[in-house]
């Protein structure tokens, strides 16, 4: 068995594509997952499965709830590793984002220069950008455009949140 981190892209945002994380929790053990946790209702998963979980857990949401969210399924070591290479773990929480692609972007340096505000410190590592915005994600520019920077699908979590993770794994 491997231990996953799943990741959702754009569930229970703003009220629309919503997913209950305690049924669907209850879902996935009787799918055979084991060792199922949760962190808050913006989709952050760790299971332990013997595949890769990515289409199986499509499946299952789809079946609860009618739509196919996008997921990003890595392994907890690859996590950890992401978590570990992040060059502004010392800085307040909020204020980093890891943004995590689908494939590895090519990163329009051009379009980034566009949004970046003079505080703003980004660094693409392979398929993670990590993005520090001191003066918050809120009124980053650049946060609120970076998946049309990067040019392929991510999913973003703050600091605060890639630590909550770490600790279920």
């Amino acid at each position: 068995m491997t231990k996953y981190v799943v990741l959702f892209r754009g569930i229970n945002v703003g009220g629309n594509n919503k997913v209950a994380m305690k049924p669907l929790v209850t879902a996935l053990q009787e799918a055979g997952f084991s060792d199922v946790k949760h962190y808050i209702q913006s989709g952050n998963i760790v299971l332990s499965s013997s595949n890769e979980p990515t289409k199986d857990v499509g499946d299952i949401v789809e079946t609860m709830y009618g739509f196919r969210p996008q997921i990003m399924a890595i392994t907890a070591s690859e996590f950890k590793s992401i978590a570990a290479k992040n060059p502004y773990a010392e800085q307040e929480g909020k204020t980093v984002h890891c943004f995590i692609c689908s494939k590895t972007p090519q990163l329009e340096h051009e379009k980034v220069e566009q949004y970046q505000l003079p505080s703003e410190q980004y660094r693409l590592d392979g398929r993670v950008l990590y993005l520090f915005a001191p003066e918050g994600i809120g009124r980053s520019k650049l946060a609120s455009n970076m998946e049309s920077c990067l040019g392929v699908a991510a999913t973003a979590r703050n600091l605060n949140t890639i630590n909550k993770v770490l600790e279920m794994i």
